[in-house]
């Protein structure tokens, strides 16, 4: 369904108008695809149904093959690269856009559900900034992880930025929202036979070297935290072990997203 989009006030791609504002978009149940990779994830995603798609000319042509395995009703949108910036109010998309359907949010419970084989989760505390999720999404899909917890106070993993850095891996990597039950959800992991993991800075953690000493967990929550504040008191009471990695002398802290890196690498190998 290739349709010639000539006028930007055209009716049937109204949902594409003021996409930078994440909250109209999650009033609508949909989120915002950016960029040839990220769309190309969407499309083949089998997670996520994708409502229709925005294009100019050179990005129809680069996706062509792709969209004829898709379903034949989804609209695929085409117009002049000028007309597309006025459409959507804005300019780094690359000339390819699309929207997807957001889901209802998923549970713990319903992830574990989901996952029933899962070995290794990442639950991030507070985790706001949309840099910081995105890249630990990527890292989770890099080094195996089966799943994302988004506990309280963090930034959407399907806000169209955080999709952009994860390129795309938040499409992909399942993940559940942990609002208002943080302390029952972290309880339930346990109850699934997970060791919750802490990563702090602090001097009293043990190093990783001698956490996994004794072997690596069978199954792992690596617990992250607020990019300023850490980890609350209350995630760190309920944490099996405090793991710091080790800096260089001086070296206050690392960025939350490297950390997890890190130690989803250690824990991977």
């Amino acid at each position: 369904m290739v349709v010639r989009i000539a006028d930007p006030g055209d009716p049937r791609i109204a949902d594409y108008r003021n996409v930078p504002d994440p909250q109209l978009l999650r009033r609508r149940g949909l989120f915002v695809a950016e960029n040839r990779l990220v769309v190309r994830t969407l499309l083949a995603s089998g997670r996520f149904r994708t409502r229709s798609v925005l294009l100019t000319d050179a990005a129809y042509e680069a996706l062509r093959g792709q969209l004829g395995g898709v379903d034949e009703a989804l609209p695929v949108f085409v117009c002049a690269k000028a007309m597309m910036e006025a459409i959507s109010g804005y300019n780094i998309h690359r000339g390819c856009l699309a929207l997807g359907e957001r889901p209802a949010n998923l549970t713990v419970t319903a992830l574990l559900a989901e996952t029933p084989g899962a070995r290794r989760l990442v639950a991030l505390e507070a985790v706001g900034n949309a840099d910081n999720v995105g890249a630990v999404f990527r890292n989770a899909r890099a080094f195996g992880a089966d799943g994302v917890i988004a506990g309280p106070a963090c930034c959407d993993p399907l806000y169209r930025k955080a999709i952009r850095v994860s390129i795309g891996a938040s499409l992909v990597v399942p993940y559940a929202t942990s609002e208002d039950g943080w302390r029952s959800d972290l309880l339930a992991l346990k109850a699934a036979g997970f060791t919750l993991v802490a990563l702090t800075p602090a001097p009293d953690a043990r190093g990783f070297d001698e956490f996994l000493a004794g072997g690596t967990p069978r199954k792992i929550v690596l617990l992250v935290g607020h990019e300023g504040d850490g980890l609350s008191p209350l995630a760190q009471g309920l944490a099996d072990a405090r793991v710091r990695i080790a800096m260089a002398p001086g070296v206050d802290s690392l960025n939350v997203a490297t950390a997890t890196g890190i130690a989803l690498h250690r824990i991977y190998r």
